[in-house]
């Protein structure tokens, strides 16, 4: 384990360049969508990222790539112990990897409901397990879980993975209580629906693409879709050794979804 650096008065690393200098950071799913956008801006404010996905051979210049699958423990351990042979430590983990799935509880079978779980939710546990020795090394180690407005609002036609990202709001509180006393914060960002790949692939495969992106827009009182780097900024300011106080929480960045009820325009009582 590579020597830790020590803290300044103001409880940032000491010669770092950036917020992040000096700090390792690896993020789930970092290949694409919020997981490549959070990476990014890591990177841009001077982490060392380590991205692990199933496919890490197009990643932009300045991150670095590890093969993980984070249903199959064996694929997650190899990573993480590659993570700290190459790095020598971990700072911040990200949680990001998932997937989606559409539906009522009649929609899907047993299988995908399995599969979508084991992503969502027993991924997190397996990635983090493995992580766990190297952030009890670090001086300033946080996780942040990519959770979903889907945990906290009922979404219509989203049972399976409203309850998978209800699961992640739930284990998310009890790592933090579990690790606190490791000096391991543990946070998560509940983005309301983001312009992703995967929103692009639900859109195109709707009967009228271009009606389906006005609903989804106009559910969030800001009438606009989240954008990804507007996520990662979220989740650089809960992974950020400057809010050490933070722990146990999680944020919305949902354009005011989860708690504005707004009266329709034109109601006289707009302001």
């Amino acid at each position: 384990m590579a020597e830790q650096t020590a803290d300044t008065a103001a409880g940032t690393p000491a010669g770092a360049a950036g917020e992040f200098g000096s700090l390792t950071a690896a993020v789930t799913g970092g290949a694409s969508g919020i997981g490549l956008a959070t990476a990014t801006a890591l990177a841009r404010r001077g982490a060392t990222v380590v991205v692990l996905d199933l496919r890490t051979d197009r990643l932009p210049e300045g991150l670095h790539g590890e093969s993980c699958d984070v249903t199959d423990r064996t694929s997650v351990d190899a990573a993480l112990a590659s993570v700290g042979e190459r790095f020598g430590r971990l700072d911040i983990l990200v949680n990001n990897a998932g997937i989606g799935a559409q539906g009522t509880v009649a929609d899907n079978d047993d299988a995908e409901w399995h599969r979508v779980l084991d992503v969502n939710v027993v991924g997190i546990a397996r990635v983090t397990a493995a992580a766990l020795p190297l952030l009890r090394a670090s001086r300033h180690a946080a996780i942040v879980n990519t959770c979903s407005i889907a945990a906290t609002a009922g979404l219509p036609q989203r049972a399976l993975y409203s309850a998978s990202k209800g699961a992640v709001l739930a284990l998310t509180r009890a790592m933090a209580a579990d690790h606190v006393r490791d000096g391991i914060r543990v946070t998560c960002v509940n983005p309301g629906t983001v312009d992703t790949p995967w929103v692009g692939r639900l859109l195109e495969s709707a009967a009228d693409p271009a009606a389906e992106r006005a609903a989804l827009e106009a559910r969030q009182p800001t009438g606009r879709l989240v954008s990804a780097e507007q996520v990662a900024s979220a989740v650089c300011y809960l992974a950020s050794p400057l809010s050490g106080a933070t722990t146990g929480t999680d944020l919305a960045v949902d354009g005011g979804m989860q708690g504005l009820r707004l009266r329709p325009e034109g109601t006289g009582n707009d302001r």
